[in-house]
């Protein structure tokens, strides 16, 4: 219950990314855009709103014309820091791992083909 609790609030595909870079320090939404270029403003904004639902981040509006926006990590975000770090960690095993399989040969019928997990994901996207 408490993986899937903790899925449901780090998980999404650029939410870890988010928070690792606010935990950098504050950044305007368009800053965020311009660190993670393949992320679409609607996913970036839902996934900010989500973060600060959270209780991750805080948005901060300032009363300017026009308006500036900030976002920041929370003390609860800082206590990610463990988990994301080891996330990455994992991630650059997983990625050596990954670069060690054989190519994949384009002539042998689909069903007989090995597919690892990490080419089912990128084949997927």
């Amino acid at each position: 219950m408490f993986l899937e609790l903790t899925v449901s609030v780090i998980g999404g595909i650029w939410k870890p990314t988010i928070l690792v870079n606010l935990l950098m320090g504050r950044k305007r939404f368009m800053e965020l855009n311009r660190l993670m270029p393949d992320a679409t403003h609607r996913v970036l904004t839902l996934q900010l709103r989500e973060l600060e639902a959270d209780g991750l981040i805080t948005r901060h509006v300032f009363p300017e014309v026009p308006p500036r926006v900030e976002y920041e990590a929370t003390p609860l975000a800082r206590s990610l820091v463990p988990i994301l770090g080891s996330l990455r960690d994992w991630g650059d095993r997983y990625r050596e791992e990954q670069q060690k399989l054989p190519e994949l040969d384009p002539h042998c019928p689909a069903d007989e083909a090995p597919v690892s997990a990490g080419r089912r994901a990128a084949a997927a996207r």
